[in-house]
Order: structure tokens, then C-alpha cells, then sequence
């Protein structure tokens, strides 16, 4: 079983970068040309994906640790129990209710 995977795990992780690879757009790729990212990882499987994975794509925000803010002018991520404006929806929500309640009793 070892054996089988000492070969399927680095031919998944070279079929994987290659795909990625291919599919990335040319403004999101760093150092080199796609065609020669794509052979580096044709012709070594392993390093070439390996390399790929690290150096030859531009990451998300995500993919960089991101802390809960998508950008330095936007607001910080708050919890819903935190937010007024959802505090406030649920406010109308439960005057609404009292409304029709009133309403259906007349």
C-alpha cells in the first residue's frame, strides 16, 4: 500500500499543479511565461508542481492568512450580534409581527 502511494500522491499533486497550471490566468502567474511553468512541471513532477504551488501563482487574500478584512478601507468583519443594522432588521421584524398580531385581533 505504501508503494501505491509513493506514486499516486506526486503523480496527483503534478496533475493538479499542471491543471492549475493551464487554467490560471496569465495576469496571476509570477516569475515565468505559463508555457515554461507548464513544462517545468512536465518535466519535474515533483519540484516543478511543488515550485508552481509556492512560487508561480499569485494567491488569494485568503491563501495569505487572511485576518477578517478583505481590504484596509472596508469595515472589519462584525458578528451578527455586534451589528446594528442586523440588530435594527430584527427590530422592524418584531414590530411587524406586533402590527399584524394587532390587526388580526380587531
Amino acid at each position: 500500500m505504501l508503494r501505491v502511494l509513493m506514486f499516486l500522491v506526486p503523480l496527483a499533486l503534478s496533475v493538479y499543479a499542471f491543471i492549475d497550471c493551464i487554467s490560471t490566468k496569465e495576469d496571476d502567474i509570477r516569475h515565468m511565461p505559463k508555457p515554461l511553468w507548464a513544462i517545468l512541471v512536465l518535466v519535474f513532477p515533483l519540484v516543478g508542481s511543488i515550485s508552481w504551488l509556492i512560487a508561480g501563482k499569485k494567491r488569494s487574500p485568503a491563501a495569505e492568512g487572511w485576518s477578517g478584512v478583505r481590504d484596509r478601507r472596508q469595515q472589519q468583519w462584525v458578528a451578527p450580534d455586534d451589528n446594528p443594522e442586523f440588530l435594527k432588521s430584527l427590530d422592524e421584524d418584531d414590530d411587524r409581527k406586533k402590527d399584524d398580531k394587532r390587526d388580526d385581533g380587531q
